[in-house]
């Protein structure tokens, strides 16, 4: 059976799950991701005769899925928060990006080496995949929809995370190509690598949403309100913006990833309490669900197919430790001295959902060099990733509720107050012409 209608067929499913699964398990003590990635092992386990591609030989099919995954992602989290910038705001994320993320990336690449006998390039490959947070599959422990005030510290800092770790991943993930192309010593490839995987293309990726996000609220807010824009039009603004932020900031070298994120968040900084932000952000929101429900239910499918085969007790305890021990460990000590209370903190540390975002590193990898053990690589991350989905899926809605019920009753009621949603393809009124 051609591959391509399988594919297909998974999307369709994906669709139509996707608007129909959020209202069924949303008092259910587990999340969406996990159902998923269920329905595609158990599709794929029968012998129906469907046959899915195997992700490790066709790469670029695997990077290409998961990069428009996650870009569509991370314009879906930036648009989302309310917070203003400022240091005191942002104080744990930082912490977070300068602490948990280097801490996390050194032991996995530590533990990689040591423990399951990966070479240095690998290993390195294997710490730069594994330690950011994913912007895919932490829904459940993400702030609300943008003007709805569901933004305390767990919920801001978490999603914040997610959106800006990109940018430290990356560079370490081209830190492992330059040691498997150049060698693992660092005099081969350190200057290079400082200078453009490190400087030039994060300041490219953030000035280039910066400037981009400052530009489609110009189009947005300025320009479109004189227009006369279809109702079916609206969302696409949002998809089309994700394509163009991503695509410029790329071709001039920079970041894709970190520039889509800060786009979308420049963005939701102009006319703030404008309504035409809850449609962008619906609009993201429903393609994000579908692709990812989609790209879930083909990774239960890989699972079927055995790429959970090379992975080996060392490679599983390494996982076990990461989502387990590491991230929890290094989260909480991060944020220490921030002013979050414990619980929070705990509850900041342990949240490192790992996901789709893992995948596309290591796919981005493969495409650009030839890594040691790379079989044995995708299987821990496959391990580390349903790891994540089922103890995060099954832990999020009790403990965020928990965490919610120690907050000031004023902040309760902000949780407790039902999402806004209006008909698909209405246009706020503030938008009409």
């Amino acid at each position: 059976m051609d591959p391509y209608f399988t594919v297909l067929t998974m999307i369709g499913v994906a669709s139509i799950g996707a608007a129909v699964l959020p209202r069924i398990i949303s008092d259910k003590p587990f999340s969406f991701p996990i159902i998923y990635v269920l329905i595609g092992f158990v599709v794929f386990l029968f012998p129906l005769g469907l046959d899915l591609p195997d992700p490790l030989e066709h790469i670029e099919i695997t990077k290409r899925l998961t990069e428009l995954v996650v870009i569509v992602s991370l314009m879906g989290a930036g648009l989302k928060l309310d917070r203003n910038l400022g240091r005191n705001e942002w104080r744990s994320t930082m912490r977070l990006m300068a602490v948990t993320m280097p801490l996390t990336i050194a032991l996995a690449a530590l533990l990689g080496w040591w423990a399951v006998g990966l070479a240095p390039a690998t290993a390195v490959l294997l710490g730069a995949a594994l330690a950011p947070t994913d912007p895919v599959l932490a829904s459940d422990v993400q702030v609300g929809p943008p003007g709805e005030g569901r933004e305390d510290e767990t919920r801001f800092t978490l999603t914040a995370e997610a959106g800006l770790n990109d940018g430290l991943a990356f560079p370490f993930t081209n830190m492992a190509v330059a040691m498997a192309v150049a060698g693992s010593h660092p005099a081969h490839w350190i200057g290079e690598w400082l200078a453009v995987d490190v400087a030039y293309k994060i300041l490219v990726g953030t000035v280039a949403g910066i400037i981009m996000g400052r530009f489609l609220a110009i189009v947005i807010f300025r320009w479109m309100r004189e227009s006369l824009l279809t109702r079916s039009a609206d969302g696409f603004v949002a998809l089309g913006a994700t394509f163009l932020v991503y695509g410029l900031t790329e071709l001039i070298g920079g970041y894709g990833f970190l520039a889509v994120f800060v786009a979308a968040y420049t963005l939701r900084r102009q006319e703030q309490s404008h309504e035409y932000h809850t449609v962008l952000h619906r609009f993201t929101e429903e393609i994000e669900r579908m692709l990812s429900a989609a790209l879930l239910m083909i990774f239960g499918g890989a699972l079927v197919g055995g790429l959970l085969g090379p992975l080996t007790w060392e490679g599983a305890l390494v996982g076990v430790l990461l989502v387990l021990v590491v991230r929890p460990l290094t989260g909480y000590l991060a944020t220490s001295r921030t002013g979050v209370k414990r619980r929070e903190r705990a509850a900041i540390g342990f949240f490192g959902i790992r996901g789709v975002g893992s995948f596309y590193y290591l796919a981005y990898a493969a495409y650009h060099a030839e890594f040691e053990g790379m079989q044995l690589t995708w299987a821990i991350a496959s391990f580390v990733v349903v790891l994540s989905i089922v103890v995060h899926g099954i832990t999020a809605g009790p403990i965020m509720q928990e965490l919610d019920r120690h907050r000031p009753q004023t902040m309760r009621d902000q949780h407790e107050a039902p999402t806004r949603v209006s008909a698909a393809g209405d246009v706020p009124r503030s938008m009409s012409p």
